[in-house]
Order: C-alpha cells, then sequence, then structure tokens
C-alpha cells in the first residue's frame, strides 16, 4: 500500500491542475499526468492499492468545488483507492511526531503554517499507522517529515515516462521491387 498526497492526485483527477516545477528545467514538468497514470496502472497490476488519508481527501475536495460528486465517486468506486480515517491511532501518532518539536522550541519555516503542518502529520501519521512506506508527493514540508520518519517519498519528477507510441514504419508501405506497370 502506498499514499499519494494531494499535489499528486489533483494531477490526476484535473488536467489542468498546475504540475510542480521541474528542477533541472526549472519549468513545469513535463507529461506529469501521463507519468502519475503510468505509475497508478502499475500500481494496480501490481494489486497495490493507493491508501487516500482523509486529511488528503478534504485537501482535494476543497479544491474541487462543483465537482466534489465526481471526485468522491472515482475514489469510492475504484478498486485502486482506500480512503483511511484519521483515527485514535493516528491522533496519538501525531502527538508523537509533534512533541520533539514541541520540546526543542523549533520555529516553523515561514513557507508552512501551523493549519500545513497540522494536515501534513496527520497524513504521514495515518500512512505510518497502516504501514505505508512510500508517499508520493511534491510537499516539500511533507517530503521532510515523511522522510524523517523512514517514509520514502516520491516525487512526480521521478515516475518514469510513460514509453512513447512506436513510430510507423515509413517503408512498410512503399513497393521497393517497382511498379507492375512496367
Amino acid at each position: 500500500m502506498v499514499v499519494m498526497d494531494a499535489t499528486t492526485l489533483l494531477l490526476l483527477f484535473y488536467p489542468s491542475a498546475k504540475p510542480p516545477i521541474d528542477e533541472t528545467t526549472k519549468q513545469p514538468l513535463e507529461k506529469c499526468r501521463e507519468r502519475i497514470e503510468l505509475r497508478l496502472q502499475n500500481l494496480s497490476e501490481a494489486s497495490i492499492q493507493i491508501l487516500v488519508p482523509t486529511p488528503v481527501l478534504s485537501e482535494i475536495l476543497v479544491t474541487t468545488g462543483t465537482d466534489k460528486a465526481r471526485v468522491l465517486n472515482e475514489i469510492n468506486n475504484t478498486y485502486a483507492f482506500r480512503i483511511q480515517p484519521f483515527d485514535e491511532m493516528a491522533a496519538i501518532e501525531v502527538a508523537m511526531l509533534t512533541d520533539a518539536d514541541l520540546q526543542s522550541n523549533k520555529r516553523l519555516p515561514k513557507t508552512e503554517t501551523i493549519a500545513k503542518v497540522k494536515y501534513d502529520r496527520q497524513i504521514i501519521a495515518i500512512a505510518k499507522v497502516n504501514g505505508v512506506k512510500t508517499i508520493y508527493s511534491d510537499d516539500k514540508g511533507l517530503t521532510k517529515v515523511a522522510r524523517a520518519n523512514g517514509i520514502t517519498v516520491i516525487k512526480a519528477s521521478e515516475l518514469p515516462l510513460p514509453p512513447e507510441p512506436p513510430q510507423a514504419d515509413m517503408f512498410a508501405s512503399v513497393n521497393l521491387e517497382g511498379s507492375d506497370d512496367e
């Protein structure tokens, strides 16, 4: 089982969603949705489910506007996805994730809000209590905390490109023997 964060799932459900910036080209990541679709196909073929933590579901639904029913229906009716709530075990895990920062009086980076940090920790806690070892995300804050807790994070730019369709042989239809009219 793996987790896909809202940054990844939104690209799957919304073709017009803004892809992350490719760190090498400094441009929007090319074929981002295609990469995610290929990963989804590969996970499905390997019978690996995608855990959708309820904080991720909430982020997606907030972004969808009036399209909430379609997205929820697609997630609920696709075997590849399993919604997982923030439960008692996850709450305990969030408290444990937060204790070290509270004891060290660690300050939040200027790019983070308390609400975002709480969401990220809930996602990580749900992943941990469900034995998830991999999260697909382009969220830098979530990535840092997940990796510090032994979870592998894979960015969209690290996903393989889908194979190019084979090119037609331009000589296949040419009669190299000459014309029958001679």
